[in-house]
């Protein structure tokens, strides 16, 4: 009888833009991690959460924050951009995610977000 993890992980290795890329995805309870990295190291750790539905719009927002690394803008954006989709389809988790990117352009964001849908845990 085969027994199940306690931890899901799944992990993934893709060329992106010419660039070794790392994806690396871990269900726990109550949060979803995620590691994208380009360097072999965890890099920027950002925390991304839903926040209650906006009565206005009816759509989720989320809120970043950046844990451990560099507080920039663009860190922001591109947490935003690679795994709010995570979180929604994790019945809004929130998401821990390591990001250690040499390219940061539109074409390499999206080839990323489609390894992370590739690694599916939730």
């Amino acid at each position: 009888m085969a027994t199940q993890p306690i931890i899901k992980h799944k992990q993934r290795v893709e060329t992106i833009n010419g660039i070794k890329t790392q994806v690396v995805c871990t269900e726990f309870s109550n949060f979803i991690f995620i590691v994208v990295t380009q360097y072999g190291k965890m890099g920027t750790l950002i925390s991304v959460t839903p926040d209650s539905r906006n009565a206005d719009i009816g759509t989720r927002t989320f809120t970043t924050k950046v844990l451990l690394g560099k507080d920039e803008a663009l860190t922001h954006v591109y947490a935003k951009n690679l795994v709010t989709f995570v979180s929604q389809e994790a019945g809004n988790k929130a998401v821990l995610l390591g990001l250690a990117l040499k390219d940061s352009t539109i074409e390499g964001l999206k080839a990323m977000k489609e390894a992370i849908k590739s690694c599916q845990v939730w």
